[in-house]
């Protein structure tokens, strides 16, 4: 009999004593301070029926998924924490009081190919608000309030919260008389910061067909810069022309109002239009964080 030699494979996660103990202590951290706020625990299965984790992903998502048969099942394993959530309390609706806050951290699972800051197996900590109506907007603020809290609870100082809303970017796209391409014009944006304003504009002008004018008009759209008072006047510009880009605005500047009120210091927030996020269920306040060097 050949003999084994051990492996993990690539992309996958494996972590040593020590910093096994440090990973530990975070995530008691992020346990911490999302239960504070009022959020419960939650864990759903890591595999779940191919049909309903594809339900409203599809594109990217469906050529990176874990799928695979056993028997007459066709089963996937959980790309994200949010498409199971929306399941859950579909299921559950009847049993659950709203606004339903939970909060889950789990790993997901992803076939692409492993690099830098890109892994197949990997921890998402969600904290989520379910409504059975309308929520308030200020839950798309406090969210990230949270976020500021939790991290610097872990001592880390020196990283900001990017903030848009796609309403804006729907609203943006209907004036150019792209809404039926807007989805793939959104994910393309999306890898800005990766591949490059040359290389965005190349694959909406070859693979989407946007002419050269429009897929100028997006790239000058997204880098609108400065502060966030400046970037929201500058946004004032486009307003009147079109009834969902003026709501996403309002929202936009409601939430950055909150988000002061709720104590998030102005070097740790700003208003990004360039933030996209690449899917579909995605339809108001969107949001990254990055760390700064």
């Amino acid at each position: 009999m050949s003999k084994v030699q051990p492996r993990t494979l690539s992309g996958f996660m494996e972590l040593m004593p020590a910093r096994q103990i440090q990973f530990d202590r975070m995530m008691a951290v992020l346990r911490e301070s999302y239960s504070l706020y009022g959020f419960t625990p939650l864990d759903t299965p890591i595999i779940e029926a191919s049909e309903v984790l594809l339900a409203k992903g599809g594109g990217e998502t469906e050529k990176q998924i874990y799928r695979f048969q056993k028997g007459d099942s066709d089963l996937s394993l959980r790309f994200d924490l949010t498409v199971p959530l929306a399941k859950y309390v579909a299921q559950y609706s009847n049993q659950l009081a709203f606004p339903f806050r939970r909060f889950q951290i789990g790993k997901v699972y992803r076939g692409e190919r492993a690099q830098r800051g890109r892994f197949r197996e990997f921890y998402q900590a969600d904290i989520d608000v379910i409504g059975d109506g309308k929520l308030d907007i200020s839950n798309d603020a406090e969210i990230p309030a949270i976020i500021y809290r939790t991290f610097t609870a872990m001592g880390l100082k020196r990283f900001q919260i990017r903030v848009n809303n796609r309403k804006i970017l729907n609203g943006f796209y209907a004036m150019l008389g792209l809404t039926e391409k807007s989805a793939d014009v959104m994910r393309t944006v999306d890898k800005l910061d990766k591949i490059g304003p040359e290389k965005v504009k190349t694959i909406l002008v070859e693979d989407f067909a946007v002419s050269e004018s429009d897929a100028d008009e997006i790239l000058k759209f997204i880098a609108i810069k400065g502060s966030n008072a400046e970037v929201l006047t500058a946004l004032e510009g486009y307003t009147g022309r079109n009834e969902m880009f003026d709501q996403g605005l309002s929202e936009l500047n409601t939430v950055v109002k909150y988000l002061a009120d709720f104590g998030v210091p102005a070097e740790n927030f700003a208003v990004d239009l360039t933030i996209a996020r690449g899917l579909d269920y995605y339809t108001g306040t969107v949001y990254e964080l990055s760390l700064i060097h």
